[in-house]
């Protein structure tokens, strides 16, 4: 790999394979599972993608629902393994793909700091260092006891941003986290956002907001049914998908 490439997506390509037939319980799943009498239908999530990131950029992905921009960054974050091709990363990645992904329910807001720092391979020892700024950050500080599970999405999506973003990971994944939660707030996650970027961290942007990915990054990658439709600057690319 380039010693400036960070990330380097290699005709990545994902197949899902969705039952075509409906069934009445879990056991009648199982059973027809063992006897191999499921049929399944194809689905390619990802068709021969490939492109680069090189450290320190900010790209986003770009497309329409079912575009394949979720399958993307979680091929990248490593939660799926790609059908064919590969992927590449270099550094530590700070995964920020799924609302509450991570969380136990059932744990207060304290409890799934550790928790959460844990799975993202910070010692609580870290995690008590950072602590008070997650809690400043996310402005919950009245609710640390209170069980996550009646958080609203909005608290939610405060928390988890707060803990990704400690510390100065290599790369920050965003998937659509912005979009939850008081315009404020979304102000407030931007602006750490840039000073990640000024620090160096490279971040890989899902959001619907073309005016915001064209704002936060420098670059975008446009999926259209699970191929690379285009590739190249945010602004140039934004105003034709706008436009499309």
């Amino acid at each position: 790999m380039e010693n400036d490439v960070i990330i380097d997506v290699d005709h990545v390509s994902m197949r899902f394979n969705l039952a075509s037939e409906k069934f009445d319980s879990f056991k009648e799943y199982v059973i027809r599972t063992l006897k191999k009498q499921i049929s399944f239908n194809e689905f390619w999530a990802l068709k021969d993608v490939s492109f680069q990131v090189k450290k320190g950029e900010s790209l986003g992905l770009i497309g329409l629902n079912g575009s394949g921009k979720s399958t993307m960054l979680k091929v990248i974050a490593g939660v799926l393994k790609p059908t064919k091709g590969s992927v590449r990363v270099e550094g530590t990645v700070a995964p920020l793909i799924e609302l509450g992904a991570g969380f136990d329910m059932d744990l207060t807001a304290s409890e799934n700091i550790f928790l959460n720092g844990a799975i993202l391979g910070y010692s609580r020892t870290d995690m008590e260092k950072y602590y008070e700024d997650i809690v400043e950050f996310s402005e919950l500080r009245d609710f640390m006891n209170v069980p996550v599970k009646n958080f609203s999405s909005g608290m939610v999506s405060r928390l988890a941003f707060a803990i990704a973003t400690i510390g100065q990971p290599d790369i920050l994944i965003v998937d659509e986290v912005l979009s939850v939660g008081d315009f404020r707030f979304q102000q407030k996650c931007e602006m750490r956002i840039r000073n990640m970027l000024d620090k160096g961290t490279t971040i890989l942007f899902v959001s619907h907001s073309i005016e915001q990915v064209q704002s936060l990054c420098n670059k975008v990658v446009w999926l259209e049914k699970g191929n690379l439709k285009m590739v190249g600057d945010s602004k140039e690319i934004g105003d034709i998908y706008r436009n499309s």
